[in-house]
């Protein structure tokens, strides 16, 4: 399972593509909010630190609208994917957009029809929101691991994303239910890095060192 950085910040990217394990960018419009600068000049700059897929969202709410904008942001660079949410008009703005050979992004995904949907218009990607539906009560994992074998049956070119992942157990867990890619914050990116036996160790190799060099 591949792993995506959800974030719009330059430095956290930066930091995150020097460790060699990001292998592309999600952003929405609640993170792009949060940076200063020209939303098209953002998503440019993020696409010259990681070679490889770079996630926008469209704000539209109706079909043109959305095609609209996603033309405009596939223009950006190559490796702009345009976000589209799961809507009506999500649906046909994303099947407007895949004829024209733009890579769509079909995102707050909940469940495995929704997915169907989304895969049958012809999104690259779906991405169920693993967090929210914990949130509410439902089961995250088990809807993403539904996704995933419904996709994997049929004669789609569709990738799953967990999106919305709280923590490494969520993302282990993603990886598990079948998900081809999971998106993680980057908190997240850092505990999975992160082991107390793992500093215990380290500690540990240190001391003894310490002693032998005395």
């Amino acid at each position: 399972m591949k792993l995506f950085i959800d974030t719009a910040n330059l430095d956290e990217i930066g930091a995150a593509a020097k460790l060699g394990v990001i292998h592309g960018v999600t952003t929405n419009p609640t993170l792009i909010s949060r940076e200063r600068g020209d939303f098209a000049a953002i998503i440019r700059e993020i696409t010259s630190l990681v070679d490889g897929p770079v996630f926008a969202e469209v704000l539209a709410e109706d079909a043109d609208g959305m095609v609209r904008e996603g033309l405009e942001l596939a223009a950006i660079h190559e490796n702009v994917c345009v976000k589209i949410p799961m809507t009506p008009a999500g649906l046909e703005a994303i099947s407007r957009l895949s004829k024209e050979g733009v890579k769509t992004a079909c995102t707050l995904v909940f469940s495995a029809a929704q997915a169907l949907l989304a895969a049958n218009a012809g999104a690259r990607y779906v991405a169920p929101f693993v967090g929210r539906a914990d949130d509410i009560g439902w089961d995250g994992i088990e809807a993403l691991s539904a996704i995933a074998d419904v996709l994997s049956d049929g004669d789609f070119d569709t990738e799953v994303i967990a999106a919305s992942v709280r923590s490494p157990l969520h993302v282990v867990e993603a990886a598990r239910a079948g998900a081809d890619i999971a998106t993680v914050p980057p908190k997240v990116l850092a505990q999975m890095a992160s082991h107390p036996l793992t500093d215990a160790g380290l500690e540990r190799f240190r001391r003894d060192w310490a002693l032998k060099k005395d």
